[in-house]
């Protein structure tokens, strides 16, 4: 336990804590949705709040929050009412993102492409108190909404229609997904990194729903996988010195290929057993006797 000793490393274990509840807990509505990919166009869109934060001489926590929120619901508007060009319109906005990051990087004094690259793939040494603060506050906020407002949620994901219907305020939830996601995306950078965030927002609820079958059952069982991958892949890094982002998404798309293969006999017992019931069902029925069969003469 040794690895507790070092202040950078109960920091870099907090901060990873809270990114695995964060993270799957918001990519479950985007695997729904259909949007896995949306948190790496968020990645890149946060590069450049990240670029400013260091121009400007400024959090780049909180600045790379305000660029991503910004970016995400320019991002949701697009997917709204985008039609021909909205693909063009977000890979514009995609790459624009990424190279403003870089731009602004080397404009400024404080930063440099290490410290950017910092962001880009995580690193343990580099978690300060202030972006555990500033995390611990994001990672709040992503809570609050993700297990708060998790059946309205759940509704817009699965069917925009019929949650129109219902009452429910469709396009003011979506933007929430949107903010919510681009949240996430921030409290993940320091220890992921930005390109690899989106992976951790969607292996872990894709393994989940490799044993489950309900939306509860995967929520918690993603974010358990979430939190015990960012853990392991927090003391790997520290213990090998490799690269902590590489080593948690490849301890997630491990277990995804672990339950995987459990999920697939038990897939396979489930159907021969539903078969079997088919069968029952259809066989006649045995013929039964007429109430005076019984009486006695």
């Amino acid at each position: 336990m040794d690895f507790l000793e070092p202040a950078f490393m109960q920091r870099a274990l907090l901060a990873a804590v809270l990114v695995g509840i964060t993270a799957p807990a918001v990519g479950i509505y985007l695997v729904q949705r259909r949007q896995a990919l949306m948190g790496d166009g968020i990645g890149h869109v946060a590069m450049t709040g990240v670029g400013l934060g260091f121009l400007l001489n400024s959090s780049p926590v909180w600045m790379a929050t305000l660029v991503a929120v910004v970016g995400s619901v320019a991002m949701e508007l697009i997917r709204a009412y985008g039609k021909t060009r909205g693909d063009l319109a977000l890979a514009l906005l995609f790459y624009g993102g990424m190279a403003g990051g870089v731009m602004l990087t080397s404009l400024s004094t404080t930063g440099s492409n290490a410290n950017l690259q910092s962001y880009l793939f995580g690193s343990l040494s580099t978690v300060s108190t202030e972006d555990v603060t500033a995390i611990g506050i994001l990672a709040a906020f992503v809570v609050l909404v993700t297990v708060g407002l998790r059946k309205q949620l759940f509704a817009v994901s699965q069917d925009e229609e019929f949650a129109r219907v219902t009452g429910l305020p469709v396009r003011a939830l979506n933007l929430l997904i949107a903010v919510t996601a681009a949240v996430t995306v921030t409290v993940a950078m320091r220890v992921v990194g930005l390109l690899l965030v989106s992976a951790l927002m969607v292996v872990p609820v894709a393994a989940a729903q490799q044993l489950t079958k309900s939306f509860r059952a995967t929520f918690v069982l993603a974010v358990a996988t979430g939190v015990t991958v960012t853990l392991a892949g927090t003391v790997t890094s520290y213990y090998q010195d490799v690269p902590p982002g590489a080593t948690i998404v490849l301890y997630a798309i491990g277990i995804f290929i672990v339950l995987t293969l459990l999920a697939t006999p038990l897939a396979k017992r489930r159907a021969r057993a539903a078969e079997a019931a088919t069968r029952d069902c259809d066989a006649p029925l045995p013929a039964t006797r007429r109430p005076a069969d019984d009486v006695k003469v």
